[in-house]
């Protein structure tokens, strides 16, 4: 599957993505996305060949400690990791999904990124099976639960880097 770096031209598709995928991901206004790109130390899109030329079918958001970002969750991981990557948002466009994408634009990650710990969180509530069971295979493990201040529930889940 190709996976490249997230570019400035890909910003409008990749909201539209974002957005196609709420509650799964949180809901984010243009602005806000760009900055959080900024902030990002890994930045991805995947890509699919269509008659029209390559389409983005999805994309994948991982901020570094000491990030300008207010999250909720990613301040909970600060406050107990050091050396780490935190994936913030991971969408894939209806009609892309189950091709593979996601377990692309992940292990994209793993193979940049220079940190001990990949964490990320997934709904709890409302529940997220399917996330639940991708990253099980993927071997994160809960590393604690938390109410967030957007009245979900999350698995806090963490996997170590080599």
């Amino acid at each position: 599957m190709p996976v490249r770096l997230l570019t400035p031209t890909d910003l409008d598709r990749v909201l539209a993505i974002n957005e196609s995928g709420v509650p799964g991901v949180g809901t984010i206004e243009a602005a806000a996305l760009a900055h959080l790109v900024a902030e990002s130390s890994i930045a991805l899109v995947a890509t699919v060949d269509e008659a029209a030329g390559e389409v983005v079918a999805g994309f994948c958001l991982v901020l570094p400690p000491g990030a300008d970002y207010g999250s909720v969750n990613y301040r909970w991981f600060s406050e107990r990791y050091d050396d780490f990557v935190y994936l913030d948002r991971i969408a894939i466009a209806p009609g892309f999904q189950g091709r593979g994408l996601g377990r692309a634009l992940y292990d994209e990650v793993e193979r940049r990124a220079d940190a001990a710990w990949f964490l990320l969180e997934v709904n709890l509530r409302p529940r997220n099976d399917g996330s639940l069971a991708f990253h099980d295979r993927l071997g994160f493990v809960e590393v604690g639960q938390q109410e967030t201040n957007y009245g979900a529930l999350v698995s806090l889940m963490a996997k170590p880097l080599p």
